[in-house]
């Protein structure tokens, strides 16, 4: 399959109880080697989070997803994972954990253009009721 890159991604979610398991998909990361890509997107629709857990701090909880949007860019503002190579980076956003923001079971496919490829996921994943 030339021009195709091998990709991985995951869906993000937000588990306000984690010991309840109940979560609402709310962005979307997406790793391709071939093309040195990471990247997260996130959609807040903040009523229906609020709708379906009333007690969750939605500005603590954005301010979480801003640390992800840190470390898949690089920057120095992530702290020291953001310091780490991509693939690293991904897979220390995707490790499970008990937390808040968790990561989905990671996937893979292929794509030619891995921004396309993480929109049209994100699309079909996060924003479906939109």
């Amino acid at each position: 399959m030339q021009g195709y890159h091998l990709f991985e991604y995951a869906t993000i979610r937000l588990i306000p109880r984690v010991e309840r398991g109940e979560f609402v998909n709310i962005g979307s990361i997406l790793y391709c080697s071939g093309e040195r890509f990471l990247e997260c997107i996130f959609h807040w629709d903040d009523q229906r989070i609020l709708t379906l857990f009333p007690d969750v701090d939605l500005v603590l909880v954005k301010g979480y997803a801003r640390s992800f949007e840190l470390i898949c860019e690089g920057s120095k503002s992530g702290g020291g994972i953001a310091g780490l190579t991509i693939a690293e980076r991904f897979r220390w956003l995707t490790a499970t954990r008990s937390t808040i923001i968790q990561g989905s079971p990671v996937h893979t496919g292929y794509t030619r253009d891995a921004r396309t490829t993480l929109q049209k996921l994100h699309a079909d994943l996060v924003k479906t009721n939109q």
